[in-house]
């Protein structure tokens, strides 16, 4: 007999990591307060290896408009300061010798409009790849139905691929809303 489910399943999987890509993506836009997560596509040359800034460092927020660094070893203080002037983060460091701070400068309101630009195409993105995975699934059902599978079957996993389809899109569209409230608040 054909099973849909395993269909389904896979479907939901890519649905999901969609969803999680999505949030990733989200959380490295900053949005005018400190957020260490702006600094997690960073990486350092750690001894002739490049490794994530959050592997020889301690990211805190002391306060909502500040992210400090305290490097693991002092030697490593240029190298930090260095790559985060090359990254795209737009902030420059400022160290006094043992600790970097990056002070996050307040934003625009032509900056907030582009960041609130960004993250919708991110979740347009998103929501292509989710509409992606429901059409594929689909394109398998009606194979299914060529193999053996009945239309009544056929139907009743469409119907639940739509659902899945629409629990997802419904996960981007909150991730977006708050994003986009967390950019405009001044």
């Amino acid at each position: 007999m054909l099973d849909t489910n395993k269909q389904l399943l896979e479907a939901e999987k890519l649905m999901k990591s969609t969803v999680e890509y999505l949030d990733d993506s989200l959380a490295r836009i900053r949005a005018g307060k400190a957020n260490v997560r702006i600094l997690d596509g960073i990486r350092v040359d750690y001894y002739g290896s490049m490794a994530p800034l959050s592997n020889v460092a301690t990211l805190t927020t002391p306060d909502p408009k500040t992210i400090a660094i305290q490097p693991w070893e002092k030697a490593m203080i240029p190298v930090i300061e260095k790559a985060i002037q090359i990254s795209n983060v737009g902030i420059t460091p400022v160290n006094n010798g043992e600790i970097i701070r990056l002070v996050i400068p307040p934003l625009t309101e032509e900056r907030r409009k582009q960041l609130v630009k960004q993250a919708r195409a991110e979740g347009e993105e998103a929501k292509i790849s989710i509409r992606n995975a429901r059409r594929d699934v689909i394109d398998t059902f009606k194979k299914m139905v060529k193999e053996g599978l009945s239309e009544d079957l056929q139907k009743d996993a469409e119907e639940k691929a739509q659902k899945l389809h629409d629990k997802y899109v419904q996960k981007v569209d909150d991730l977006l809303t708050e994003k986009e409230n967390e950019i405009m608040t001044v």
